[in-house]
């Protein structure tokens, strides 16, 4: 592609707001009978906040995934902790509890992960939620 032969074009094009670009990609998909990936074309300008500006809401997270990051000094109540929370035996939950910073659980309402973290700091570990 020359960049000289649409100089003109893709100077008006960067000056539009993406709410602007989203509507000509639009009126070029009537005009010509065409379909722009959706996709393709929230990656160019920038994914989700390009649908943001666009107008769009971004997808609410519904999956949580509680991280140990530290056992802490009482390690016998964080081994509790883990048993009761995962449902493990004496032996695994301690093996977990080892080898921290780990993924303890994955795939959470976001009650039930903020519930689990709270019961690991209670327990002095420490926790992530992401």
């Amino acid at each position: 592609m020359s960049n000289e032969k649409y100089k003109d074009i893709i100077e008006k094009i960067e000056s539009m707001s993406v709410l602007d670009v989203s509507e000509l990609v639009k009126a070029l998909e009537e005009k010509f009978g065409v379909s722009a990936s959706a996709p393709a074309f929230a990656g160019q300008m920038g994914g989700a906040q390009a649908a943001q500006d666009a107008g769009e809401a971004a997808p609410e997270k519904t999956s949580y995934d509680v991280e140990l990051t530290s056992a802490g000094d009482q390690k016998i109540a964080m081994i509790k902790v883990v048993k009761e929370a995962l449902g493990l035996g004496l032996k695994e939950a301690k093996d977990m509890v080892d080898k921290a910073p780990l993924k303890l659980k994955e795939g959470m309402k976001k009650e039930e992960a903020e519930a689990l973290k709270k019961s690991i700091e209670g327990a002095g570990g420490k926790a992530e939620i992401k």
